[in-house]
């Protein structure tokens, strides 16, 4: 399977959701996809679900994303990763500091500023 990327604009959010495989060979197409994300809201879901491998330039891909997050107010957060994708994320503490966040619905006063 090759590289899919989807994003979904809600209120507050935008989700973006994965699938195959995120390796050097799709580094920049990622970077592109986070990058736009980060700038259009102040939460980023990554829903890494149908990810079935992520190397170092995917790990990356998400750490740089998360530093542009950060560096406006923002936040990053991947959920869904399975099997080899959760041991990456486990082992380099890519899970750990991008761990899921509240729902975006939970709390509707914060979403919005």
């Amino acid at each position: 399977m090759g590289f899919e990327a989807r994003t979904d604009t809600h209120a507050g959010h935008v989700r973006v959701t994965l699938a195959g495989e995120c390796d050097l060979a799709v580094r920049e197409q990622l970077h592109t996809i986070l990058e736009d994300a980060v700038r259009s809201a102040p939460l980023v879901v990554v829903d890494l679900a149908a990810v079935d491998f992520l190397d170092s330039s995917g790990v990356h891909g998400l750490i740089v994303a998360h530093h542009a997050a950060s560096a406006r107010g923002g936040r990053v957060t991947v959920v869904n990763p399975t099997g080899a994708v959760a041991a990456v994320l486990d082992i380099t503490g890519v899970g750990e500091l991008l761990g899921p966040a509240a729902a975006p619905a939970d709390d509707p006063a914060r979403a919005d500023g």
